[in-house]
């Protein structure tokens, strides 16, 4: 059994790695033959889906009457994506992550502000079926406001040397969704050997769950920014996170919310990850407007403060 989830564990590496290099390619190519920019496709296609097993989180606890569980997972997964991700794709680019458009630097807002929407909403101690509403409104607000003018979604591309056809764009589109279920499986698979070596090794639960569902929800945005960033596609990654944590806090939350309003009466599990999340959200705000470009340093920074929340938490609840 042990060899059994160690050649999981390698395989499951192997396939993520693989099918991120597909995802880049493939969305690379998709945003010329529709005339979008990169960070716009990457906003749509990759964060949706790699959110897909935050919709069955959602759905799943909600039908179970336990709806917090998916609050947990959305600002758990929105701190990683917002700190340790980025500071991770900005390290492995050559010049720092760029954000010089103004879609980015627009969006960038827009992301910040929904991330920490739902927190504002939950004060009262819960997320009802308005809030949920709100939620949803707060997201076609953002898809308002980003089609409402060409340029933000728009983009020239010269020197293309690809047949732009129907053919040429379903080919890609095939190896998106190909490459997504690869990455979805592959994350599975290291979420699934790592609990068995957690439990194997005999690790407390609560580090366990600190380190496998934050680190493991993230893990396809993750290695598909690492790719991204090598390849020099800045927007991607950026389309990629911010996409992630929009459609998380709105759509999925929104759902969760419709089907079951989330109460939550002991605040204390939250307490230190949504000060952390709101923590993350500001530095990221403040670096991606400043002077618009993610560097080196920066990344460094952001990793630091996943590291504190990580020690934080395992502190506490040790």
């Amino acid at each position: 059994m042990f060899w059994l989830y160690i050649f999981i564990f390698l395989i499951s590496c192997f396939f993520l790695a693989f099918s991120s290099r597909w995802l880049v390619d493939a969305l690379s190519r998709i945003a010329k033959f529709l005339g979008w920019k990169e960070f716009v496709v990457a906003f749509f296609l990759m964060a949706f889906g790699v959110s897909v097993p935050n919709f069955f989180v959602g759905i799943i606890s909600a039908l179970n009457k336990i709806p917090e569980l998916s609050f947990g997972d959305v600002v758990g997964g929105n701190i990683v994506d917002l700190s340790l991700v980025v500071g991770i794709a900005a390290l492995i680019s050559k010049m720092g992550l760029s954000v010089p458009s103004r879609t980015v630097q627009g969006s960038s807002i827009f992301t910040i502000g929904i991330a920490v929407l739902p927190l504002i909403l939950i004060s009262d101690g819960v997320l009802s079926r308005t809030d949920g509403l709100l939620l949803f409104l707060a997201f076609f607000a953002y898809i308002s406001w980003l089609f409402s003018k060409r340029e933000r979604f728009t983009k020239v591309y010269n020197g293309i040397v690809e047949p732009m056809n129907s053919k040429f764009f379903f080919k890609n589109l095939i190896k998106f969704l190909i490459s997504i279920i690869f990455l979805l499986l592959a994350a599975q698979g290291i979420v699934k050997s790592a609990t068995f070596f957690a439990s194997y090794l005999n690790l407390p639960i609560g580090l366990i769950g600190i380190l496998l569902v934050g680190l493991g929800n993230s893990l396809p945005e993750g290695f598909f920014s690492i790719q991204a960033a090598r390849k020099g596609q800045d927007w991607l990654v950026l389309g990629d996170l911010m996409g992630g944590v929009v459609i998380t806090a709105t759509l999925v939350l929104g759902i969760v919310a419709l089907i079951c309003p989330i109460q939550i009466r002991d605040f204390s599990p939250f307490v230190i990850a949504r000060i952390f999340l709101i923590i993350s959200a500001i530095f990221f705000l403040i670096i991606v407007r400043t002077g618009k470009k993610i560097t080196k340093k920066e990344a460094i920074i952001l990793i630091a403060i996943y590291l504190l929340f990580l020690s934080t938490e395992i502190f506490f609840r040790g």
